[in-house]
């Protein structure tokens, strides 16, 4: 066993993995210049769910359904999560006029250079909570900043650090873009991670969660590309998902909040978000940063 899972699980879960992001470059309607099409990109991020649930259910039957919703908390904290990284990649791309299958290129490198860097993130907070008990406070304050951080805006797309904002376009190399998609994410993982970790310290949980939700980070972006700016709420619903998370953590030294009952309210607070937004409508043009 190490880091709570055979070698045979690690090995199996990253081929599965690397088939999955070899057949997503290789998919003939993602190697257009355009892009993949919306529908495309809503059946493979369907079919990339799906498969994340099997795993969670063949979790369940080897080590219990604890440990599988343990799983299905990460990964859904983890996909919600990642629809701020989706305003940034889209703030970048417009900034690089990129098209959409540039933009493909660009996120392929991207999800590849995410998931070295999640490996790394988690073993060290993994590491330094298993050793240092009282670093989980420090992980549970920085999570209500971040949940300050994002219900104090007036949008998502505030809280993208300034740098991005100023991109100038360029012409030919996609490394400066792949950069800034790799800082980008190494920004929000520093929130992603902590979060994840909230509701296990297994660090095959954690890991295989965190990977399974970036695997369809490109597709998602593409299915919800021209829909973002109807997400008039996010903010608010990704901020009160961030204090519930940074409260579990901080609490369960004296309270203890089950995984189930965080899972109702992910799921209640997520719910609640879509819907206030749909029925506001979508966001007024001057609060879109542009």
């Amino acid at each position: 066993m190490i880091g709570g899972a055979t070698w045979s699980w690690w090995i199996g879960f990253h081929v599965v993995a690397g088939a999955l992001l070899l057949i997503d470059l290789l998919l003939p309607s993602h190697k257009k210049d355009s892009g993949p099409s919306r529908k495309t990109a809503w059946l493979w991020t369907a079919f990339l769910a799906l498969l994340a649930f099997a795993f969670a259910g063949f979790i369940a039957m080897k080590e219990g359904r604890v440990t599988a919703m343990e799983f299905i908390a990460g990964y859904t904290i983890e996909t919600s999560l990642s629809v701020d990284n989706l305003f940034v990649f889209l703030v970048i791309f417009q900034g690089f006029r990129l098209s959409g299958g540039q933009q493909h290129k660009a996120l392929a490198w991207g999800v590849g250079g995410a998931i070295i860097m999640r490996a790394l993130f988690i073993t060290l907070g993994v590491t330094l909570i298993q050793h240092f008990e009282w670093v989980t406070y420090i992980f549970g304050a920085f999570l209500l900043y971040a949940a300050w951080r994002l219900m104090s805006q007036h949008s998502t797309r505030d809280v993208i650090p300034h740098w991005v904002r100023n991109i100038h376009p360029k012409e030919g190399s996609l490394l400066p873009v792949i950069l800034a998609v790799e800082l980008t994410d190494v920004l929000f993982a520093v929130d992603s991670i902590p979060a994840v970790l909230a509701v296990s310290r297994n660090p095959f949980v954690v890991y295989t969660s965190n990977i399974a939700a970036i695997l369809g980070l490109r597709s998602l972006y593409f299915a919800l590309a021209s829909l973002l700016d109807h997400l008039r709420y996010l903010n608010y619903g990704l901020g009160a998902l961030l204090a519930f998370i940074a409260f579990k953590m901080l609490s369960a030294h004296w309270l203890d909040i089950s995984v189930t009952l965080s899972l109702a309210v992910i799921g209640a607070i997520l719910t609640i978000c879509a819907v206030w937004s749909l029925i506001a409508g979508p966001k007024p043009k001057h609060s879109t940063g542009h």
